[in-house]
């Protein structure tokens, strides 16, 4: 039985886009759906044990479809920014999510509500990702292509070298939530929140002080950590596509982490264990979370999280002893 809604912890959960979509599938709503019931029915394990429920998502796959949409209907249709197709897939994914969690907690008889939040997170201006951007998003083109949107959009546009040429974006650090005070007040009531979905929209603050949507795109595990830090989660879980961390990585000497402190951890990013295009992002999510208090945080895929809530799957990190 759930103790007090506000005296339960909180549990801050991060999963990819492509939670969404299988390998091999094209992205119709009805998968979606389909996806999200499957996720959410392993998520209502975090429930049963009495953990009130912050939730955030990835929206890469998403997104590139309405780069897509956009780039098929620029004649004919005007094209939106980044900002607002992260805006958009944080109400349309959020939206899913919110519906499937519904009804899992319907069909266990739970009391509880979800709540979707559109959420803008500040940048710094002068983070030097705004210099050197790296992140790929949107369809491939050809170099034709892609040669007139850099002069007439301004886009940065880098070669793959098999697959084409391809926009990038810059991918600063997340600063703060804004919402941060309504989502840890929220879910403290005992309602699963679903927020900062694909990291979060990125804002920047104007010389007069005005909140300004920016050309970038978040980390969403990243967000994730900093998020958890700002509502005072005591446990960040980020759902991956493998179900534990893992040392020298696709090697013969590959090693399944199990349990790991923050110091151990830290030691294994010095030693470039996990390559910031893989595992990267998601360890130093773990790391900045538990340095800045947080008490333990897991690793796992989503079908192995209730086995990993018992201690039988997943990387366990903790902080300092």
């Amino acid at each position: 039985m759930d103790t007090s809604p506000k005296k339960r912890p909180i549990v801050m959960v991060a999963m990819g886009g492509h939670a969404f979509m299988k390998e091999g599938q094209k992205g119709t709503v009805d998968e979606h759906h389909e996806n999200a019931a499957e996720i959410c029915e392993r998520l209502m394990v975090l429930v049963e044990r009495g953990y009130n429920v912050v939730i955030t998502h990835g929206n890469g796959p998403q997104v590139g479809h309405q780069l897509i949409k956009n780039e098929l209907t620029h004649d004919e249709v005007p094209s939106w920014p980044m900002d607002v197709l992260v805006a958009e897939t944080e109400g349309s994914l959020g939206y899913i999510l919110q519906q499937a969690l519904l009804n899992q907690l319907r069909s266990r008889k739970i009391k509880r509500y979800v709540v979707a939040v559109i959420c803008q997170v500040l940048v710094d201006p002068a983070d030097p990702a705004f210099s050197r951007p790296t992140k790929p998003i949107g369809p491939f083109m050809t170099r034709a292509d892609a040669e007139e949107r850099e002069k007439d959009l301004g886009w940065v546009i880098h070669q793959d070298k098999v697959r084409g040429w391809r926009r990038v974006v810059p991918s600063p650090d997340p600063k703060r939530v804004v919402q941060r005070w309504m989502i840890r007040d929220t879910v403290r009531q005992g309602h699963i929140v679903i927020a900062c979905g694909g990291g979060g929209i990125p804002i920047l603050k104007s010389a007069s002080g005005d909140y300004e949507g920016v050309e970038a795109v978040l980390d969403k595990d990243l967000t994730a950590s900093l998020l958890a830090t700002e509502v005072g989660a005591e446990f960040l879980i980020i759902l991956s596509d493998v179900p534990n961390v893992y040392l020298n990585y696709g090697t013969d000497k590959e090693h399944a982490l199990n349990a790991v402190t923050l110091e151990e951890v830290e030691r294994y990013i010095e030693e470039g264990h996990f390559p910031p295009g893989s595992m990267g992002p998601k360890v130093d999510s773990i790391r900045r979370f538990l340095r800045a208090g947080g008490k333990r945080a897991l690793i796992t895929s989503p079908w192995r999280l209730p086995d990993a809530m018992e201690g039988r799957a997943g990387t366990h990190f903790v902080g300092k002893l």
